[in-house]
């Protein structure tokens, strides 16, 4: 299609604005001819109405379209000779619409060549004079004025929107960042002191050996199939799989990270206080990934230490707290600090996320202590809450 069929392309809204501005033109110079004793020539409202129609085109071609108004609207000026100036609102459109859609220097010779050719006519003469030239020229800078304005609001809105989906897509990618992390922290540093530990034993005592296999199969299989959620949430947009993905691990799952803790050598202690009851998905994955990672930091930075998992259930919050003792630990300044380290500032923001409190610290006996409180609101957790398996 040409620039011919471009032209008949209009929105609703554009006809809306043709109809409305015809309507209050016709009805401003009916009005104004009455008050001075004349009547609305035919020949006046068919002008105005074929101006208020150009309007259809106002955003595919503005400059012509207001050539076009400016020629029309010299008819009403003639015919009637007696008009007061005035300032149609099919002009004031046209003239809006230039500003809007066209070059700076389009605009401002379009302001300039408006204000005398809109006089032309008014008063019974081709001559314009003083007092309509300086009326149409308070006018055109009205409409110019609006039309700058709105340009300068919908760009902010524009570079608005454009941060807030930058910072969509960087909080995207730092909760992907933290998955990973914790998958690759946990998992791989698991599975690397199994397979030492079924290495070690399978000489002497093959059933630790293929216990130890057994649960690095798992480990892997587990760490696969988180992998394999994100990669899904980077597919995002495309053909979805037919299988369901498995579900997030939670407080339920916290058996079996003390576990493979216990089969990668550290000595595990796991209580639980307090009636257990459903924990919300994101306070269960929360929960299991500060276990995770702390135990994780015991195997990489304490050595041969104990450690301790206590879970509280309290009427409002759930706690938790990991201690290591230390025991052949590296010097106190080889351990993370509280706020240090990927995998701290995960679980900081993690917790942050759902309101809760996080201490990190090194222990004044030796060892290190991670502790949290996740608000947990009386009646949260059944529907739609993790299912304890």
């Amino acid at each position: 299609m040409g620039k011919g069929a471009d032209m008949l392309r209009w929105t609703r809204n554009d006809a809306l604005v043709a109809i409305g501005a015809a309507a209050a033109d016709l009805l401003g110079f009916s009005v104004g001819t009455q008050t001075e004793g004349m009547s609305l020539t035919l020949s006046a409202a068919g002008a105005l109405v074929a101006a208020a129609m150009c309007l259809l085109a106002r955003r595919s071609r503005p400059v012509a379209v207001l050539a076009a108004v400016l020629a029309l609207g010299v008819v009403p000026n003639v015919v009637i000779a007696d008009t007061s100036p005035h300032f149609p609102l099919g002009l004031a459109v046209a003239l809006y619409s230039v500003v809007r859609f066209s070059r700076p220097a389009v605009a401002a010779a379009a302001v300039a060549l408006t204000v005398p050719l809109a006089s032309a006519g008014q008063g019974g003469t081709l001559v314009p004079s003083g007092l309509s030239l300086a009326a149409n020229a308070a006018a055109a800078a009205l409409v110019a004025g609006t039309a700058l304005v709105i340009n300068r609001w919908q760009r902010d809105v524009a570079a608005n929107q454009a941060r807030q989906a930058e910072r969509a897509v960087a909080e995207e990618r730092r909760r992907i960042a933290r998955e990973l992390h914790d998958i690759v922290a946990h998992h791989i540093t698991a599975m690397q002191l199994m397979a030492g530990g079924a290495r070690a034993n399978l000489a002497h005592d093959t059933e630790a050996a293929r216990e130890a296999l057994v649960i690095l199969e798992d480990s892997g299989r587990i760490a696969l199939r988180e992998m394999r959620q994100l990669l899904d949430v980077l597919r995002a947009g495309e053909e979805p799989d037919e299988t369901p993905p498995a579900p997030q691990p939670g407080a339920a799952d916290l058996e079996r990270i003390v576990t493979e803790s216990r089969l990668a050598g550290t000595e595990t202690e796991f209580t639980v206080d307090g009636p257990v009851r459903p924990l919300p998905p994101s306070v269960g994955l929360t929960l299991f990934r500060i276990v995770q990672e702390a135990l994780t930091n015991t195997r990489k930075h304490a050595g041969q230490a104990r450690a301790r998992v206590r879970v509280t259930y309290h009427p409002d919050e759930v706690a938790v707290e990991v201690c290591d003792d230390g025991a052949g630990a590296p010097p106190p300044t080889a351990r993370p600090a509280a706020g240090t380290g990927y995998g701290l500032i995960g679980m900081h923001e993690r917790v942050a996320l759902q309101g809760g409190t996080l201490e990190a610290a090194a222990r004044d006996g030796g060892g290190f202590r991670v502790a949290a409180r996740l608000p947990v609101p009386a009646g949260r957790g059944g529907e739609g809450g993790e299912r304890h398996r």
